[in-house]
């Protein structure tokens, strides 16, 4: 049998049936209620076009929905499309009796909320998975407010940690030759340092010391998941602005290099946050330049400190600190600070060990780093090397982090072994000035001078 000519005739019929709909839902409104009874339909069907027509037609009513009767239909997956009680306690009395495999797998098929049947099979659709990935995104939206939801988040994560694992991504380099569709995305995406216009990206792609990376999965097409831009460099850099601007530092030809940064990270889909991309991106990204210029011997990002403006006005308030201290940091309230040269000077004396401490020391409940990009790359297996001073002047800069950029150092060597100290011992790999910053924090927490 062709089995191209029966998938052209599943799309055909999906295709015809999402026209249909589309005329109806002009002459008729629908509500929560529309949609359930769709999905229970559609976990009925036995037959394969009937299922992939059905799972178009759910979506389609979603889509339709306020955000109000989104909520409606969150609470109904929650409540009606639950694992049944029953079944997992006549499942788990058959296991106890046999403890077998056969009994097992019956138990942990009890075990599975039904509502995770209907999210596979609303993915038959065309465009099923993104329509799914964006399903998400709307329920995330909810959580805080709604933590009885956290339950379908769990289903949603677990289906996509399979279907969105490293063997479907697709790595593609981004350039000024990438398809326009993909180049409005990334403008749209970019969530670190915000793209001005095209004449931005261009600049950020097309000239020879920079490097652009994404990637893609085959079930949602030319929309990027995340991509990292790099800088290739002489030297590791320690300010964003003239990498922004390629008004200097730069290199004309990438043979001169001995450093690659990576000075930008965003992740695009809202709807895959927690499902990890970003470890995956970094490592390969790094193989692909070593391949290209293996010359290149620093792996190393620019990465901004987000939280730690916010942490420092806290610690104003913090006795643990001498009045000396929160009279320095006082001095973060005048504007235009960081163009005075006297006040930089006190300023960077006291904010670069507080830096030290925050990214070593300050923990959040989990026991891991406050900060998150710095949990990002130290779970990546990476050292945290240098914490640069006015790496980023922008009014974005600083206002997060007062100014303060970091470089975390991607050893190959050193990868796993810093990973796996991370993660069994929560141990933190840092360079010997960042441990003697940390240092001169604890001076300072005695009102003993700094330096």
């Amino acid at each position: 049998m062709n089995m191209m000519f029966l998938q052209e005739l599943f799309n055909n019929i999906t295709q015809r049936d999402a026209l249909l709909r589309r005329r109806q839902s002009v002459a008729s409104a629908v509500d929560h209620t529309h949609l359930v009874k769709a999905c229970q339909a559609l976990l009925e069907s036995d037959g394969e076009a009937s299922s992939i027509a059905l799972a178009s037609r759910a979506l389609a009513v979603y889509r339709r929905l306020s955000q109000d009767e989104k909520l409606r239909f969150f609470k109904r997956l929650a409540e009606d499309f639950a694992a049944e009680p029953e079944h997992i306690d006549s499942a788990y009395a058959a296991y106890r009796d046999a403890r077998d495999n056969r009994t097992l797998q019956q138990l942990f098929e009890a075990c599975e909320p039904l509502r995770q049947e209907l999210f596979r099979r609303l993915n038959f659709a065309s465009d099923g998975t993104y329509e799914l990935v964006n399903m998400r995104k709307d329920l995330l939206a909810l959580l805080r407010d709604q933590p009885e939801l956290a339950p379908i988040d769990d289903d949603f994560a677990h289906l996509f940690g399979s279907w969105f694992n490293r063997g479907f991504l697709m790595l593609k380099r981004i350039d000024w030759n990438t398809p326009a569709s993909i180049l409005e995305k990334i403008i749209r995406y970019e969530a670190v340092h915000e793209i001005q216009d095209w004449d931005d990206l261009r600049r950020r792609l097309d000239a020879r010391d920079r490097r652009c990376f994404a990637f893609f999965h085959p079930a949602i097409g030319d929309e990027p998941l995340i991509f990292v831009e790099v800088a290739l460099h002489k030297g590791l850099p320690s300010r964003i602005q003239p990498i922004l601007s390629g008004s200097e530092g730069g290199i004309e030809d990438p043979e001169d290099a001995d450093s690659a940064a990576f000075f930008g990270i965003s992740n695009c889909q809202t709807g895959l946050r927690g499902i990890s991309f970003g470890n995956f991106l970094i490592k390969q990204v790094v193989q692909e330049l070593s391949q290209e210029l293996p010359q290149l011997k620093y792996f190393v990002t620019l990465s901004p400190v987000p939280g730690f403006a916010q942490w420092l006005n806290e610690q104003r308030q913090n006795d643990h600190w001498p009045t000396s201290v929160r009279d320095t940091l006082a001095e973060l309230d005048t504007p235009g600070w960081h163009q005075d040269k006297q006040r930089q000077e006190r300023l960077k004396a006291t904010l670069q060990p507080l830096a030290a401490h925050y990214l070593i020391d300050e923990k959040n409940r989990h026991g891991l780093p406050l900060n998150p990009v710095a949990r990002f790359h130290l779970g990546n297996g990476a050292k945290l090397q240098r914490i640069n001073w006015l790496g980023d002047t922008s009014d974005k800069g600083i206002k997060q982090a007062a100014g303060l950029m970091v470089n975390y150092l991607y050893v190959l060597d050193d990868i796993e072994r810093n990973h796996e100290n991370y993660t069994a011992k929560g141990t933190i790999a840092c360079s010997s000035d960042v441990r003697d910053l940390a240092k001169r924090s604890r001076k300072l927490a005695k009102g003993e001078p700094a330096k």
